[in-house]
């Protein structure tokens, strides 16, 4: 049989724990690209942190913090409590002595001029995560969130409203600072291009796939791609699943409702960018020129997790038959 090639736009835990469903479920010759949002990365003690692809390369490669979602198992925080020692700031982003390698060796790579693409592939030689993990693009693009703090209205970086202050403060919009200027990274107009199926995986909406689909030529090589896009709802029964999209949506006039997210995606034969949408068994969702099909989608363990993403590549046959 042909090898079938799987590409998924993917961000944080959510997406790193569908991508382990997805190896487990496709042929053993079988390929996946990981397209992955870098617009929560940032840079604290001198060091470039890049969130969502260490969560997806850790998880992969078997050195996740299960219990957390984030950080590697076993981790320990000496470095940080001299930090804390020494009075220095930020002290609401913890970096465990573990993880504090792979940001050490990330960083000194890009000092030495090294493209985050060259600096992701190398870290993986080591975790083998089994796809092929790419950022989204090697320019610097960072989330801004401005947001309402009573005493008036002020950008903050998204980390510091996700982590520091829980998203508690209303946001009012979703800036991503350097993302006009960005360019796709290598490899991923081509994995576009080239996908038998294109998924969009059960990720924030607004700061991780929106992230994703604002670098300039990314929508619309999305909707050009001759693959069905199939895109699985973060939403179940009008709450996130994990996280705090339900903060972010409203921001940007989104229903917190599987409809509400695939409606703001789009139909791919009105501009949008989805021919198909997952939503949960008990949910529903009426999108014109969208097939809707529904199927569990909480991923308790692997072999659910497994099967979810075995329903997504049955719809995007689906749509591919059909259109």
């Amino acid at each position: 049989m042909p090898v079938v090639h799987v590409v998924v736009l993917a961000g944080g835990v959510g997406g790193a724990r569908f991508l382990s469903g997805l190896r487990a479920a496709v042929g053993a010759n079988d390929r996946i690209t990981a397209i992955v949002n870098t617009g929560d990365d940032l840079t604290l003690h001198g060091l470039r942190i890049c969130p969502d692809l260490d969560t997806v390369m850790y998880t992969l490669g078997g050195g996740i913090d299960s219990e957390r979602g984030w950080g590697r198992i076993g981790e320990t925080w000496t470095v940080m409590a001299e930090l804390a020692a020494y009075d220095a700031e930020p002290d609401w982003f913890s970096l465990g002595d573990r993880d504090l390698a792979t940001h050490l060796i990330r960083t000194r790579m890009l000092d030495a001029g090294f493209s985050l693409s060259a600096v992701t592939a190398a870290l993986c030689t080591r975790w083998q995560p089994g796809i092929i993990l790419l950022p989204m693009s090697n320019q610097r693009v960072e989330t801004h969130v401005v947001v309402d703090t009573g005493d008036g209205v002020r950008a903050i970086h998204f980390q510091e409203w996700w982590v520091r202050h829980r998203a508690e403060l209303p946001a009012r919009e979703f800036v991503q600072v350097g993302v006009s200027d960005a360019q796709p990274a290598a490899g991923v107009l081509e994995a576009l291009t080239g996908a038998d199926v294109l998924l969009l995986a059960p990720s924030n909406p607004v700061v991780s796939i929106d992230t994703i689909l604002g670098v300039p030529g990314l929508r619309d090589a999305v909707h050009n791609c001759p693959a069905p896009v199939v895109g699985l709802s973060p939403i179940v029964g009008g709450a996130p699943v994990r996280g705090m999209a339900d903060k972010c949506l409203p921001a940007v006039g989104v229903p917190t409702s599987a409809e509400g997210v695939a409606r703001h995606y789009g139909a791919r034969h009105d501009g949008g960018v989805l021919d198909g949408w997952l939503v949960h068994s008990d949910d529903t969702a009426d999108v014109p020129g969208v097939r809707v099909n529904a199927v569990p989608l909480l991923m308790t363990d692997p072999a659910a997790t497994a099967a979810m993403a075995t329903a997504a590549l049955t719809l995007a046959e689906e749509c591919r038959r059909s259109a």
